[in-house]
Parts: structure tokens; C-alpha cells; sequence
């Protein structure tokens, strides 16, 4: 029996959010999706600035806004069940703990936060108070990312051997994402797509954080505490080999290849969410283009999650899955910081996407959000 069903609510019941964090991620991608879910209705706001919140809260029909400091009224208000969090990567443990303490369960973005410390403090919150946490791994149900996986557990690409991927944009200098150093640039913002890729890919974890090279434009506008380009080796298991570029002072570039002993699948775009992902497929000679239909990568993930809340499953890209990127990156930062190889604590990952989660709600326009900006110039 589901738990809709045992409550009483039957099957039409929805999970009722509140999104924590108004920026631009949460106004122009998570809000426009959750009325076509089906099963999930926004019921509150959270925002370090009220007036905006209320302003927002307008124009999505929503009443109830919260300051941040009003947080823990609206965990004990009994009006929502979960939580979406759209907040800087610093800000994540902060509203995902005291949440999941109260079983209320949570959707946060990528990355589960900076540090594995804060990310495993988030995971015995969830323990603690019975709740769900995902991590908001929107590509974990997109149809071409989902078919790519497919192809390479039948065997069409043979022995895998390599993964590459060059990830870029041009960030805006006056965007918050420029002004707090290397926890909000490319490595913690960009850099979990290629390696939560290389993993899903390979269905693997990498041993070693060969190198990591980063570098600084002073022409960017820029202030010159962090890395605005990364270059990184990743070593996995059987002389596999994932290297990748991650990038803020790029013109906009979204492509990866993953490579076999019969075949390849190159991905371009691969990772962005405001056009459909397309593959480029060389299997022996025979080369294939196929461009998938556009979805609603942010709505159709809070699909999966609201069923499995109201399913009382365990989400796949759970607080571990975030976990698991966070090792990397945090192997990532010490080869930076050392200029040498990072050997990678042992982590073992029992569970991987199943092809069959894929999620098709068709994609929904992104309105101009308020407030807030797009991180490119």
C-alpha cells in the first residue's frame, strides 16, 4: 500500500514545497515545472529577501513567504512536506538539516553542498528524522542521457576506455557565482555534471584524481581568488581515463564523448536543460545522429521524487550519490592546491541510474525571473 493510500489521500494527493533560495536556478527552472507534475503543488517560499519573495509569490499564486530566519516557523507550520533548495552550495546543509530532522524531506540541488563533512551530516540528518534527501541530478532521468547508459550496458560501445568533455560558459562578472571564491566557481557549479557523467557512464568510481590544472584571466573581470578554468584527470579501473575542461570564461560550449573498443556516443549538448540533448553515435563505421525530444529536466525530476514520497521508495540519486561527487571534487581541490595526484578515499556505490526512471514532461517556457540573473553575460 502506498502511503498516499494509507494517510487517506488517496492517489491524487500532492506533495506540497516549499523552494528555499530564489535565484535564477529555482525561478526560471524548478518553479515553471511543478504545476505539470501531477503530483506536486507549491505552497511556500523562503528567500533572504521579502520583498522579492512576495513579488514572487505573486505571480505563482503562492501566500505564504518566509524569510530566512523564518525557516524554522515553516519546518513546525505543518503546510509543506518537502523541500526544494536552490540556495549558494554553502547554504545547502544549513536548510536540508534542520528539515530532514523534522521529516520533511528534501530536494537539493547539485552539489550536495562543499564539503563530504557537511554532505554526511545531511545524510544522517535524513536517518534521523525518516525523511528522503535527493540530489537534484536532473540528468538522471533525461531521456538521451538514460538511452546513452542503456547502449553502453548492451555492449554497443564494447570495453569502454575513455571519457572527455569540454563544459563552459561566460559567467557574469557581476553574478554571486564570481564574487565567493572557489566554492561557487566552476569546480563546485560545473565541474559535478562531467564527473557525475564519467561515473554514470563507466558505472564506476574513479581511483585517482590524476591532475587538476587551473588557471586565471585577469581580462575576465574577474577577482582573482579562484580558478576560472580547470583542466582534470580522472584514473578509474581498468586503464579507464575521464578528462575534462570546466570553464567560466568560455563562450558557451556543452559536449562530452564517452569511447569504446567498438564504439562512441558523443553528447552535444550533453548536460545544459534549455534545449534538447543530442547524440552523435559511431558504432564500427556506421555513424547515427539522433536528437532527443526537449523535456523538462527540473519538473520531471520533482515528478520522480513526489513518487517517491508518496511510494515510500528511496530515491536513486540520493544523498550518497552527491556524496560520491563530492569525494572527487574534493580530490579535485587538493591537486590544485598541491600540484600533485590525489589517491581517492575507497567508496563503494551500490546503486546506479535504471534506465527505465526516465522522465518526458514536455519542456515549459523559462519566464524572466525577478530579482535575479542569469549567470552568463
Amino acid at each position: 500500500m502506498s502511503i498516499a493510500s494509507a494517510f487517506g489521500f488517496g492517489d491524487s494527493r500532492k506533495v506540497r514545497y516549499a523552494v528555499v533560495g530564489l535565484g535564477d536556478i529555482s525561478q526560471s527552472a524548478m518553479m515553471p515545472g511543478i504545476d505539470h507534475t501531477g503530483n506536486s503543488k507549491l505552497v511556500a517560499l523562503v528567500s533572504g529577501d521579502k520583498t522579492k519573495g512576495h513579488a514572487v509569490a505573486k505571480r505563482w499564486g503562492v501566500s505564504d513567504v518566509y524569510s530566512y530566519d523564518d525557516y524554522g516557523a515553516l519546518l513546525a507550520s505543518g503546510t509543506i512536506d518537502a523541500v526544494y533548495i536552490g540556495t549558494p552550495n554553502w547554504r545547502h546543509a544549513e536548510f536540508a538539516i534542520p528539515a530532514l530532522k523534522a521529516g520533511i524531506h528534501v530536494l537539493c540541488e547539485k552539489p550536495l553542498e562543499v564539503s563530504s563533512e557537511a554532505g554526511q551530516a545531511m545524510v544522517a540528518a535524513a536517518k534521523e528524522g525518516k525523511a528522503k534527501l535527493m540530489t537534484a541530478y536532473r540528468l538522471h532521468f533525461e531521456p538521451a542521457t538514460l538511452d546513452a547508459i542503456a547502449r553502453i550496458r548492451d555492449g554497443e560501445l564494447g570495453q569502454l576506455v575513455g571519457f572527455t568533455s569540454c563544459f563552459g560558459q561566460m559567467a557574469d562578472p557581476a553574478n554571486h557565482r564570481v564574487k565567493n571564491g572557489i566554492e561557487a566557481g566552476p569546480i563546485f557549479d560545473m565541474a559535478p555534471y562531467p564527473i557525475n557523467a564519467a561515473r554514470y557512464l563507466f558505472g564506476d568510481e574513479p581511483l585517482e584524481v590524476v591532475s587538476a590544472v587551473g588557471t586565471r584571466h585577469p581580462e575576465s573581470g574577474f577577482p582573482q581568488d579562484f580558478d576560472d578554468t580547470v583542466a582534470v584527470t580522472l584514473r578509474f579501473s581498468g586503464g579507464r581515463l575521464a578528462q575534462f575542461t570546466v570553464s567560466y570564461f568560455m563562450n558557451d560550449v556543452d559536449a562530452y564523448t564517452i569511447a569504446g573498443t567498438k564504439g562512441s556516443i558523443n553528447m552535444s549538448p550533453g548536460f545544459g536543460w534549455q534545449s534538447a540533448l543530442e547524440q552523435h553515435r559511431v558504432i564500427g563505421t556506421d555513424k547515427t545522429h539522433e536528437a532527443f525530444r526537449q523535456t523538462d529536466h527540473f519538473g520531471g525530476q520533482m515528478r520522480y521524487f513526489s513518487e517517491c514520497i508518496l511510494e515510500d521508495r528511496d530515491p536513486e540519486p540520493d544523498g550518497e550519490e552527491g556524496l560520491a561527487d563530492l569525494r572527487v571534487i574534493e580530490g579535485i581541490v587538493q591537486a590544485l592546491q598541491t600540484g600533485q595526484p590525489q589517491k581517492l578515499p575507497p567508496f563503494a556505490r551500490l546503486r546506479r541510474i535504471d534506465p527505465a526512471q526516465v522522465e518526458t514532461l514536455k519542456h515549459v517556457k523559462s519566464p524572466e525571473p525577478i530579482g535575479a540573473s542569469s549567470p552568463t553575460r
